[in-house]
């Protein structure tokens, strides 16, 4: 989510309208009204709002019509709906729930509550379109937040890994994405693995995407983490392969010519830069460097590190 939070609040009463608004633009949030539920949906469609403030009880719309509407519409997919309803009957906010709303408030509301409840939708909503549907590991959102939280703080030993895997892309030509989906599932596990056997309850393990990952954790424990990352990688990795292909140790990928070429295993890269030699000022710094170090390692035959000691 980019800039303010954006928000349409569709409502028939043009009080409610006025005073929610107000409220909203003053907590940060960008917003724009709509007074009857057929406008609710077509705003929501030519423009999506991060949250919708849906009033049940409108004119030529109703909210739950509306509601359903925009559930069964991807352009409306990543909008948050939160009922607001003057009735007090559960079996309403039930419907309204099945149909898909996050949340509801129920009139009259206090308008602390409803600012809160908007923020904590915007948070949810943000860490969901935050997470790697195929890992199930933060991204590039988190991971940026979480680099610089922790070079904020030059006191803790920290180190800062980038990850990838060699001749991936030979093995996805070779036996197709879902079985190099997996093989990216099992690389999310190896670096969990590896982040809980050092034994840091503050290690983070994020998903760039494809077949890259970032992680942080005590740079005391870097070469532990590196080891065990190497170990785990190639204890499991050949379980991907075809027996024949596992015994002979490469596979065959046929480019566009016709013409037939042998590429080695699967194998994991790593590169790693502390702050015990010399602190890291940025997280575009920490990337640079340990992309370095990765590239050191790829030049190694096998899964391999390479963790950055240099003092200037």
């Amino acid at each position: 989510m980019s800039g303010k939070p954006k928000v349409l609040i569709a409502d028939d009463d043009p009080d409610i309208l006025q005073f929610v608004r107000v409220n909203l633009e003053l907590e940060g949030f960008e917003v724009q009204t709509v007074d009857n539920g057929r406008a609710a949906v077509d705003r929501t469609l030519s423009d999506p709002s991060d949250v919708l403030l849906l009033d049940i009880m409108m004119p030529e719309m109703d909210g739950l019509t509306v509601l359903r509407r925009l559930r069964l519409h991807p352009a409306a997919a990543n909008t948050s709906i939160i009922l607001m309803t003057a009735k007090a009957v559960t079996e309403d906010r039930i419907r309204g729930l099945e149909l898909g709303a996050d949340d509801y408030i129920t009139k009259p509301f206090d308008v602390g509550e409803l600012v809160a409840r908007v923020k904590a939708v915007v948070r949810r909503t943000q860490a969901l379109r935050d997470v790697s549907p195929l890992t199930g590991l933060p991204g590039n959102f988190r991971i940026s937040a979480t680099l610089d939280e922790r070079i904020a703080n030059p006191d803790e030993p920290l180190a800062i890994a980038w990850v990838d895997l060699d001749n991936f892309k030979a093995f996805n030509d070779h036996y197709g994405f879902m079985r190099g989906d997996e093989v990216i599932k099992f690389t999310a596990h190896v670096l969990l693995e590896a982040a809980a056997a050092i034994g840091d309850e503050s290690a983070f393990t994020g998903h760039i995407g494809g077949d890259d990952f970032v992680a942080c954790f005590n740079a005391n424990q870097a070469l532990l983490y590196c080891e065990t990352v190497v170990r785990l990688f190639d204890e499991g990795a050949l379980d991907y392969y075809d027996l024949e292909d596992a015994l002979r140790g490469y596979v065959e990928v046929t480019d566009r010519r016709g013409d037939r070429h042998a590429f080695p295993l699967v194998t994991v890269s790593i590169g790693v830069v502390t702050n015990l030699h010399r602190p890291i000022t940025s997280q575009w710094e920490a990337s640079a460097v340990a992309v370095e170090m990765k590239e050191f390692a790829k030049r190694q035959i096998g899964s391999s590190f390479e963790i950055d000691r240099r003092s200037s």
